[in-house]
């Protein structure tokens, strides 16, 4: 019998999207560890950027692009990933990754969340994703947002 597999959504900026997506490797912080200790090979993981300014433009949340794990979860020191902030963090906790649809484009979050069951509270939806690297999402959300990209087309 094949193992269940599990869906993810990772919450990234736009600095350490490019670097996942260039080296098809995700890192998340020490507190996250045992958050990324549960994810597996053949896992799913789904991209989302969060809320940004860049030159003075508001960069709404979208969502970039959906990985499987080609590996569980690893521990390694080398410096990849950029820090948030004035931190110094190196996200040693990882996984390695390949493409299963990664668009030019990439798809509104905001506009799913009405759909999405791992979002209880529509109105503060962001509470649902503030201080997390990563969390679990149920199968049914992981197609929603799948599909959503797809239909951004390349």
């Amino acid at each position: 019998m094949e193992e269940e597999k599990n869906y993810w959504l990772c919450i990234t900026n736009g600095e350490n999207w490019a670097i996942t997506k260039e080296r098809q490797i995700w890192g998340v912080s020490e507190r996250h560890k045992n958050i990324v200790g549960k994810v597996k090979e053949g896992d799913y993981l789904v991209f989302y950027n969060i809320m940004e300014k860049r030159d003075g433009e508001v960069i709404q949340p979208q969502l970039r692009g959906v990985y499987k794990t080609s590996s569980n979860s690893f521990k390694e020191n080398t410096r990849l990933f950029k820090p948030v902030g004035e931190g110094d963090e190196l996200f040693p906790h990882r996984v390695k990754l390949e493409p299963v649809y990664v668009p030019e484009k990439s798809a509104s979050f905001k506009e799913l969340i009405p759909k999405l069951e791992f979002i209880t509270n529509k109105k503060r939806w962001n509470t649902h994703l503030f201080g997390r690297a990563m969390r679990q999402i149920p199968k049914n959300d992981f197609e929603i947002i799948f599909s959503a990209l797809k239909g951004n087309g390349n």
